[in-house]
């Protein structure tokens, strides 16, 4: 009986293990910029980004699940998407898992150096909360998640500079 306990438990250690890789795989995921994928099906946000100041640098958009662990912490985005900026307004396309609480960011790194320099880049975030870029402090989840259906959800997000 012991013999057939460990087996057991050495079979649902094995297959947690197995589990968890996948568990982790939701997060992370970087498609490329291709905004008909919001034509059909979803659950997806298709975000349109208001205001980028230069067609310089890189736009890159993130959804992150709507909760308070994951919100705008480091590799917890769940889908990302990064290209050339162009000035004006620009349209995304980020697939969810599921229905659900989601929240958007969306940073412009205009002179495209992989760091965020508080003079010349922008940001936003879904539900265009107010931001003071100064101060680096992130609102809270609950100024910026919304639902998504099982359909495509429609945002806008006004960015914002110095």
């Amino acid at each position: 009986m012991i013999h057939g306990f460990r087996s057991g438990a050495m079979m649902l250690a094995v297959a947690g293990l197995a589990l968890a890789p996948a568990a982790q795989a939701q997060y992370r995921n970087e498609i490329p910029h291709n905004p008909s994928l919001c034509s059909s099906g979803g659950p997806k946000i298709k975000v349109t980004v208001n205001g980028v100041k230069a067609s310089k640098g890189t736009i890159r958009v993130q959804a992150y699940y709507g909760t308070k662990a994951d919100w705008l912490e480091k590799g917890r985005w769940l889908t990302r998407v990064e290209t050339a900026a162009r000035a004006g307004s620009m349209s995304f396309c980020l697939p969810v898992p599921s229905e659900g609480t989601y929240a958007v960011a969306v940073r412009h790194d205009v002179n495209n150096n992989g760091k965020t320099d508080l003079s010349e880049d922008g940001g936003a975030m879904s539900n265009n909360p107010s931001i003071n870029i100064f101060n680096l402090g992130k609102p809270s989840v609950t100024k910026t998640a919304f639902s998504v259906g099982s359909g495509v959800t429609s945002i806008s997000i006004n960015m914002k500079y110095r």
